[in-house]
């Protein structure tokens, strides 16, 4: 396995992931289950569960653990059997597929199996709730790059499965100026050189408004996109009346949740982006369950 990695790339990810994973998991040395005195080919049966309903997302990363784990110890390749698809309803107690393989295998690398399948999964899920909130509108569901480090790639993906779309991966892919380069810069008057500029390395440009003053002195620029920064839903209606005909992205971002982001969809804007599908998502609950032979 090579130590390059391409982190837009979320299989190349997961590889880097998992390796590191389960060095810091100790899994060569796992005491509990030495003690077991198993047989390298002492095949075991187990399912994994969903505990609560959930949208799934990641099982290559369960592979990714156990062949892994399955090669640093020269055993038998593990057999896996996906019943539900990445991207896929599963509804509690629902079985997303079963692992057969050497007991030891299974035993080293649970946890840090659930522990990313988990994860992703609770972000495709949170992501295909809020992406049936808006259904019917046409506005998009957009990630931020709040995301946990080094686990960018993964939790994007988790997003798409989910039904989101992705915003900008990294700071090289769109020039987006937000409220501290606004500062920086003196404000939103002295911002037509630093776009000029960024024109001509023909990047796409976002800019980030607090107050409809500011959108109306940043359209004149004519940037892509904008984003709302935590504006009211009467505030967003007025916003969307003023850029109509420009042909520009109009992104609301700030204070989503749940509750109002259909009243925030249903202002017109085109984009409406949340950190909290990545930096604050509870896990969805997944179990082993392990049959007799």
């Amino acid at each position: 396995m090579t130590n390059s990695v391409d982190w837009s790339d979320h299989v190349s990810v997961g590889e880097f992931i998992v390796r590191n994973a389960l060095l810091e998991d100790a899994v060569q040395n796992d005491i509990t289950t030495d003690a077991l005195e198993l047989e390298r080919n002492d095949l075991q049966t187990c399912m994994i569960v969903a505990r609560v309903q959930l949208t799934v997302a990641g099982w290559f990363l369960v592979n990714q653990v156990f062949d892994s784990i399955a090669l640093m110890f020269q055993c038998r390749p593990i057999e896996y059997a996906q019943h539900l698809k990445d991207g896929s309803s599963a509804s509690s107690g629902e079985s997303l597929g079963y692992l057969r393989g050497s007991a030891g295998v299974i035993l080293r690398g649970e946890r840090v199996a659930l522990n990313l399948l988990s994860h992703l999964s609770g972000i495709a899920t949170l992501t295909s709730k809020y992406v049936s909130a808006v259904r019917g509108t046409g506005v998009e569901i957009l990630d931020t790059r709040k995301t946990t480090p080094c686990l960018r790639a993964l939790e994007k993906y988790a997003v798409r499965v989910g039904g989101g779309v992705n915003h900008r991966f990294n700071l090289s892919e769109l020039a987006m100026i937000k409220d501290n380069h606004i500062a920086v810069a003196g404000g939103v008057e002295n911002l037509h050189t630093i776009i000029m500029k960024l024109r001509e390395k023909g990047l796409p440009v976002e800019v980030e408004v607090e107050s409809l003053n500011q959108l109306k002195c940043v359209l004149l620029e004519r940037p892509e996109r904008i984003l709302l920064d935590n504006m009211t839903s009467r505030t967003l209606r007025e916003a969307v009346r003023i850029a109509s005909g420009s042909g520009c992205y109009l992104e609301a971002s700030g204070g989503i949740t749940l509750k109002n982001i259909r009243e925030i969809a249903e202002t017109g804007v085109n984009g409406i982006s949340s950190g909290t599908l990545t930096h604050s998502v509870e896990s969805s609950d997944i179990g082993f369950d392990w049959k007799s032979k």
